[in-house]
Formats: C-alpha cells, sequence, structure tokens
C-alpha cells in the first residue's frame, strides 16, 4: 500500500510506474474518489462543529427561536446522513483503488517489458563441459530411482511427482544445508502455518492479482500459501513493535504451493514448474530507512550466493527490469542457475526490496527512539527451492556411467554417501 499523501503530491510518478510495471491503474479516478471524501469528511466536521455550538444555545433561546434552531438541526442531521451514506459508497472503490496502485520501481531498475529484459550483473562458476551425452534430470532420476512423474500425475494430475530413495534424500539435504546455513547466520528457524487468511494475502501484496495461481479453500475462507513469505512477513502483522526488536531476521522451511494458472505448455517437463515443491525462505523486517533496506538486500541476495557457491553450481545474478516486477517491489534481484538440460540459466531465486508498501497493507509498525510509530521495511529472498535446484545439481554432477556425485556440502546429510550409483 502507498501513503495516498504521496500519491497526492506527485500523481504521475506513479502513474508512469504503474505504466513502467505494467499494471492498469486509473489514478485520476483514485484522486477524485479521495477529493470527494476529504471534501465530505471536511462538510461532516463542520456539521458536527455547527451542532454543537447550536445545541449549547437552546437552553438560552426563546420560544420561536429555539424553534428556527431544532430546524437547522433537522436540516444538519439530514446532509449528516447523506453525508455518512456518500462516504460509505465511496470508501471501498478507494480502499479498491489503493490496493491496486503499485511501488514505483526504484532508479537502480532497468527498464523492460518483460524477463527477457532483466540485466545480467554478474556470473559465478564455469559452465561444466561434458565428453560425454549428458542425460536431463528425469532420464537421470528415473534410472537412478529418484524421481517419479509418472505415477505423481497418475495420483495428482500434471505437474505433480515423486521423490523416491536418494532422491528425497538428496532434496531433503539441499533443505537441511540451506537452514543450517541461515541459522549459523543469525536468522531465527521458523516452522509456519501453510494455510493464510485473505488479510495476509493482502498484507503481503499478493491479492489482488494472484488469486489465480493460489490455490484457495473457498470453504474455509483460507489459502495455501505459494511461499513462507507469506507467514513469515506477515508474524507481526498489526502489532506495534519496539525499534530494538529490529531487524528481525526469519528463515523458514515450508512446502509451497502453485496453481500455475495460465502456464499450458511452459516448462511442462521435468521438475522446473510444478504445483508442489518445498523452499527455505528468508524474510527481514527492519527499519524505515531506505539505505539501511538496500544494505539488507544486498545480505540477502549474499546469503542465497554463498548457498549456490557452496554447493558448486554455476549462476548468474540479474537486475530484473521493471515489466518483471511485482506490485509491491521496489527493486528485484534473480539467481538463475545453469541447466544444461535447458541449454540456459533457469531462476531458483528472487531477492525482494518491498521499503513499507507490505508493512503499510499490514499495519506493521515499530516505536522510534522518539516516540513515533512509524511502519517498517520489509525484504525477502529464496535460500533454496527444492526441488527445482535439484535440476541443476543432477545435470551438472552426474558422471559418464550414469551416476551423480554428491556436493561434498551435503555428504553429512546423507550418510556420507559420495555417489549415487545405478541399480544393476
Amino acid at each position: 500500500m502507498i501513503d495516498i499523501k504521496l500519491i497526492r503530491e506527485n500523481p504521475q510518478r506513479f502513474q508512469e510506474g504503474a505504466t513502467a510495471k505494467g499494471f492498469d491503474v486509473d489514478i485520476d479516478r483514485l484522486l477524485a474518489v479521495d477529493a470527494a471524501l476529504l471534501e465530505a469528511k471536511k462538510k461532516l466536521q463542520d456539521i458536527a462543529t455547527e451542532k454543537n455550538r447550536l445545541g449549547k444555545e437552546i437552553p438560552t433561546l426563546s420560544p420561536e427561536a429555539k424553534k428556527q434552531v431544532l430546524d437547522t438541526l433537522a436540516d444538519l442531521k439530514q446532509d449528516e446522513a447523506r453525508l455518512n451514506e456518500q462516504s460509505k459508497q465511496l470508501q471501498p472503490e478507494f480502499e479498491t483503488l489503493m490496493s491496486q496502485v503499485p511501488q514505483p520501481p526504484g532508479p537502480e531498475v532497468p527498464c523492460g517489458a518483460d524477463d527477457t529484459e532483466n540485466v545480467e550483473l554478474r556470473t559465478w562458476g564455469t559452465i561444466r563441459q561434458f565428453d560425454f551425452e549428458p542425460k536431463d534430470h528425469i532420464e537421470l532420476g528415473t534410472a537412478l530411482g529418484l524421481i517419479d512423474v509418472q505415477r505423481g500425475v497418475k495420483l495428482a494430475g500434471t505437474r505433480n511427482y515423486f521423490l523416491t530413495g536418494d532422491g528425497a534424500l538428496l532434496h531433503w539435504a539441499v533443505l537441511r544445508f540451506a537452514l543450517d546455513t541461515m541459522i549459523e547466520k543469525g536468522y531465527t528457524p521458523m516452522m509456519v502455518p501453510l494455510l493464510m487468511r485473505d488479510e495476509a494475502m493482502c498484507g503481503t501484496g499478493y491479492y489482488p492479482g494472484a488469486e489465480e495461481q493460489t490455490y484457495r479453500m473457498e470453504r474455509d475462507g483460507l489459502n495455501l500459501a505459494g511461499t513462507a513469505e507469506v507467514p513469515l512477513t506477515a508474524y507481526y502483522m498489526g502489532e506495534i513493535l519496539a525499534a530494538e526488536q529490529l531487524p528481525a531476521k526469519f528463515v523458514g522451511l515450508s512446502t509451497c504451493f502453485r496453481r500455475e494458472a495460465g502456464a499450458a505448455g511452459k516448462d511442462t517437463y521435468g521438475l522446473y514448474r510444478i504445483h508442489q515443491f518445498d523452499k527455505v525462505e528468508q524474510v527481514i523486517i527492519g527499519e524505515n530507512d531506505e539505505e539501511k533496506s538496500k544494505q539488507y538486500h544486498q545480505e540477502i541476495l549474499a546469503n542465497s550466493e554463498a548457498v549456490m557457491q557452496a554447493l558448486e553450481l554455476p549462476y548468474r545474478v540479474v537486475n530484473v527490469c521493471t515489466g518483471d516486477l511485482g506490485r509491491g517491489q521496489v527493486q528485484k534481484y534473480d539467481i538463475e542457475a545453469w541447466m544444461p538440460s535447458r541449454s540456459s540459466f533457469g531462476e531458483t531465486h528472487s531477492a525482494s526490496r518491498f521499503y513499507e508498501f507490505q508493512a503499510r497493507r499490514m499495519n506493521l509498525r515499530y516505536k522510534t527512539a522518539e516516540g513515533k510509530n512509524v511502519f517498517c521495511h520489509t525484504l525477502n529472498n529464496t535460500v533454496i527451492a527444492s526441488p527445482r535446484v535439484l535440476i541443476a545439481l543432477l545435470e551438472l554432477y552426474q558422471n559418464a556411467d550414469g551416476s551423480v556425485t554428491v556436493p561434498k556440502v551435503l555428504r553429512p546429510y546423507m550418510g556420507q554417501k559420495e555417489r549415487i550409483e545405478p541399480k544393476n
């Protein structure tokens, strides 16, 4: 949510920001509704003042004068009722329009229409050149008894799968390694609920906009979260924190659910775009300070890069362009791992900075040293998401004999197993 005062001061900035991000928002209508509400509020205040003044005069008036005042009060009450009804009618429209206004992208964000115009900032690692014909992750996973897509589809429909045997162990090893890494960095581990009320979805900025991507439990008024960002960011929703509690740094491991509506025919092969996966997510709730938020943004990006480097997976970091940003993001960096079967980099992480956009929607504040209540800033980033990262891991660590080498940092989580071998 944006501060309406900022929109009043510079509406062009927010209209241009919406256009750059590709959101259709009627700033002119928003300002017209806002002006009507302000005018109604002013008139209601004037009526209340006049009613109070006349009420005090009544005991001192003659019968004739008293009748005139009572008639005036009756008229004022009618005006008051009309203005209250007008406000009641306008308020929902105002709130709807406000919820649709995107955060303008920061000056560091490149202009572009979609992810093809994201700007590469740096790469890490060396892309492996094979001296044999490499297999893709499904071929490897099937041959090694790690992945069973056929039975996943049979039981749950398209974009579903089983991870079996060492495949399940490798999946859990990746997640546990990422979680332990973040705990060592001082982040508080959190086990989170997966069913969220609409208030949490709206507060974090997923509603309006992501309803079609969300599994909604209409009967219960709940939603399956697509990321632990929602419960972690909304943990203090509606509260006023002490300044000493900030920054709050959380790391959560959760299963994530996404309908992938509109993705028919896109990335249908393998484990890249699926309905259910597990993710370790990092969230920072910080002070209302843009420079500190930028520092935290670099911190959460570095945390995820450290995990990728420990796994020795080559990747690149891109600065996401305006047209590929979400409604609330000021700036976002993506980490993309090299995936041989795709002959390209594939997104594995998204690090986002929101300033007070989410906190304002959640009414999440803290009390400054001066005793003033101000909105927090929020940030989040993937630490690791699996099984998508297994695409890169299996394909890059495969051997000519069909086996897969287990990355060194994951071996302690897999009974010191060094290789996953075909079972003949």
